[in-house]
């Protein structure tokens, strides 16, 4: 006989998954009529599944010590569906969390927290701004998955071509394959087909045309179709203006941006920490490196509060493809020893670069790498000499509270799971993932483990710029 503790356990698992089944279309229905991102505590419920949406509700124990409820989400959903919305991000988490402080009436809660938002359907854009990755490799496949992924009702960023090195007869169907099945991050979330005759990929319905090319200015663009595009350099091979200048100069394109740190003059924008102190009508940008991403707001938000009189950045980064899989000869120091059977020690411009984006900080940071055997996922450590004492427990709720509702809650994200490990942060879209039970202070003296995936977490920063370039930028609310 089965106990009625048991059985009441199964009752309710049953009810929020008719719940979680009733959210799907109401959720959908405000992507794509008006794009309108559903979130949870800004964890997107766009494209989930039943269960995934049921998990992004638990995780909210991470961030309150405490579940978020489906039952207490889908009436806000609800709500929102009566309402004519404008694009943004709406966070159901904060709205439960504000209505279950000031109850009253739902649909009338809601239509206020969102009257700055409920001005009227519209678009971001007038019409589709053009994409072209130049490469194809991990952070480009990255980034198509995340553009597709984005798409909506398909007047936003418009993924239209990769530019890349013919590799053999085959080379279309392998790259469709590359696309589809990724051995960390699982496989694509749809359906992908080639098509011979365009010489394309076609990845839920958004035709990506495959263009062979040794050099940028090989490429006509306009003859494709396409316009006034942000091409996406993620090859590293050209970091100076000269070099990327050579993409401006293809008929079609508008914009380069490099997935790698730029020399000389060339801005390096970490997103949410000084991207609004690019120029306009600049027109070759860096999204500088994975892991200055990683710590640049985190260290922003720290300075800001705390001040920074000086510091170290050790970082344990997964190997990368530069490195070799056993003993061979490599140009670099260390690099050539075996990846997956060695931690390597090497350098990381990581530290100097803060100082381009955070001007503050220039000379106050140190930095070294070690390459450790896993294939995602890095950990940043910083060792800060603070301008005041604080304490583990205002450290942690201050960063905490950065990640829930400042500027850089798109950024920073926080956990305290005492079981969180690397492989629980692939496919985080943050820049970084403060381990707030890692967290040592000592007067005036601190030291932060940040979590960051060095492909996904990385890309999503590379497309916050491409948004910010294309004017896309959607606010949170409720504000």
């Amino acid at each position: 006989m089965v106990d009625k503790t048991t059985q009441e356990c199964f009752e309710e698992w049953k009810e929020r998954e008719a719940i979680a089944e009733a959210m799907i279309p109401l959720i959908g229905k405000l992507y794509r009529e008006h794009e309108v991102i559903a979130t949870v505590f800004d964890r997107p419920l766009v494209n989930q599944s039943v269960n995934d949406i049921l998990r992004v509700h638990r995780f909210a124990r991470q961030i309150i010590d405490r579940e978020i409820w489906v039952r207490d989400t889908f009436p806000m959903l609800q709500a929102m569906i009566k309402l004519d919305l404008a694009p943004g991000k709406v966070d159901l988490a904060r709205l439960v969390l504000r209505y279950q402080e000031q109850g009253g009436d739902i649909d009338e809660f809601v239509a206020s927290q969102l009257k700055g938002l409920n001005t009227g359907k519209s678009q971001q854009l007038s019409e589709p701004r053009d994409v072209v990755l130049y490469g194809f490799g991990r952070i480009g496949r990255l980034l198509a998955r995340i553009l597709i992924e984005q798409a909506g009702g398909g007047n936003k960023l418009r993924l239209r071509a990769a530019v890349v090195r013919k590799g053999s007869d085959d080379d279309l169907a392998k790259r469709a394959s590359l696309l589809r099945r990724d051995s960390v991050h699982g496989h694509f979330n749809g359906t992908i087909r080639v098509d011979e005759e365009e010489n394309a990929i076609i990845a839920n319905g958004n035709m990506i045309r495959i263009i062979y090319a040794d050099s940028p200015e090989e490429v006509d663009y306009a003859k494709y179709g396409i316009n006034n595009a942000i091409v996406i350099d993620n090859t590293g091979k050209w970091r100076d203006r000269d070099g990327l200048g050579k993409h401006l100069k293809s008929t079609g394109t508008s914009h380069a941006l490099l997935t790698a740190p730029g020399k000389g003059d060339i801005p390096n924008i970490v997103y949410g920490a000084n991207h609004e102190s690019l120029d306009p009508n600049e027109k070759i940008i860096s999204a500088a490196s994975c892991t200055t991403n990683a710590i640049v707001p985190t260290l922003k938000a720290i300075s800001d509060r705390f001040g920074i009189i000086n510091g170290h950045v050790e970082t344990c980064h997964s190997y990368t493809n530069d490195q070799n899989l056993i003993d061979n000869y490599h140009k670099k120091e260390r690099r050539g020893r075996a990846a997956g059977l060695n931690m390597v020690i090497t350098e990381t411009g990581a530290a100097k670069a803060v100082a381009k984006a955070l001007p503050e900080l220039a000379g106050k940071l140190t930095g070294n790498a070690i390459r450790v055997p896993t294939p995602n996922v890095s950990l940043a450590i910083l060792n800060l000499t603070l301008e005041r004492s604080t304490t583990v427990e205002e450290l942690n709720d201050y960063l905490r509270g950065m990640s829930l509702n400042s500027p850089l809650q798109d950024q920073i994200d926080y956990t305290n799971s005492p079981e969180a490990v690397s492989t629980d942060m692939v496919g985080s879209r943050y820049a970084g993932v403060v381990d707030s039970l890692a967290t040592i202070v000592e007067g005036n003296r601190c030291v932060l483990y940040v979590w960051y995936d060095n492909e996904y977490g990385y890309s999503y920063q590379v497309v916050r710029i491409v948004e910010q370039i294309s004017g896309m930028k959607l606010e949170h609310w409720p504000k």
